[in-house]
């Protein structure tokens, strides 16, 4: 069955999975930290994409994958899990979650130059102007002040706002790196190597720091293991394979732009979950946001 637009459906499912997340991991990491949390649902996560693969292909690792793959793959893993992850999360600390979500809206345009570079992806006008109305109300959501907040009062230091540009860096170097190394791979094969070698870069950093004690005492919290879990599920495994699909199946600018609706899409998990109620600003900048990623399936 031909499935119109499989890149672009795939990039919103992965935003959508990825708009989730958030609000799964926030008890979690209040109880065992941000970095642990992170490790613990990469390690999940290549146990879940284990059981996929046993399923859907009889193997349990990607041993199938070419030498080739496997390079390109874990230089991506590394690039967007270790690097851009550990930057992304100590961004949210120095400078706030506000500014360190507006510093990736930056990662579609660096995907549309990247493509154009590396890939010869030409994006028409009407791409463009998805991309620039998309961010645009993306943007226009993240940077809204929250009344009181000492966030909006905070000057914003260099280190931090250097750490958020790491974040994007690091997500847009990940993504471009695996649709090179997933050239007739499986999107859930590449996955999994890209997690595996992302928990292995983590699992070096604890070792150097001397935190595995604080993982000790996360696996037996059992509240936060079966919130992580379903994290995992959502993240690691299908929003990330999802996010595979799309850079496979579409433009590599076109789907980060898309998959960059996450901010956007928390705005009715919030009200669904949390009963909490977008403002004015922030629906006029969702129906924006959604209007720009609707001109890329016309």
């Amino acid at each position: 069955m031909h499935v119109p637009f499989p890149g672009e459906l795939a990039a919103l499912g992965a935003a959508v999975c990825w708009s989730l997340t958030p609000f799964v991991f926030e008890s979690a990491g209040k109880r065992v930290g941000s970095l642990v949390v992170n490790l613990l649902r990469l390690l999940i996560g290549v146990a879940l994409l284990g059981a996929i693969g046993l399923g859907r292909r009889g193997m349990a690792l990607p041993l199938d994958a070419s030498p080739a793959a496997w390079l390109w793959l874990s230089l991506s893993g590394l690039v967007g899990f270790t690097v851009g992850d550990l930057c992304l999360f100590r961004a949210f600390v120095v400078i706030g979650p506000r500014l360190s979500g507006l510093l990736m809206a930056l990662v579609p345009p660096i995907m549309g130059l990247c493509g154009l570079v590396v890939f010869g992806e030409r994006l028409g006008a009407r791409a463009w102007l998805g991309m620039a109305v998309t961010v645009g109300g993306v943007a226009w959501v993240i940077i809204e002040r929250p009344g009181g907040s000492g966030e909006s009062r905070a000057r914003p230091r260099l280190g931090g706002l250097l750490l958020g540009v790491g974040g994007a860096l690091g997500q847009a170097g990940g993504l471009l790196l695996s649709k090179i190394g997933m050239r007739g791979c499986d999107a859930f094969a590449a996955t999994q190597i890209r997690v595996m070698v992302g928990s292995l870069g983590f699992a070096v950093i604890f070792t150097l720091l001397g935190w595995w004690p604080r993982v000790g005492r996360a696996l037996r919290d059992g509240r936060s293991m079966r919130t992580i879990s379903i994290g995992a599920l959502l993240g690691p495994c299908l929003g990330v394979s999802l996010s595979l699909l799309a850079v496979q199946h579409a433009q590599v600018g076109v789907a980060a732009t898309i998959m960059a609706l996450v901010p956007v899409l928390m705005l009715p998990a919030a009200w669904w979950l949390r009963r909490d109620r977008a403002s004015r600003r922030a629906t006029a900048g969702a129906a924006l946001a959604v209007a720009g990623a609707g001109l890329f399936f016309l």
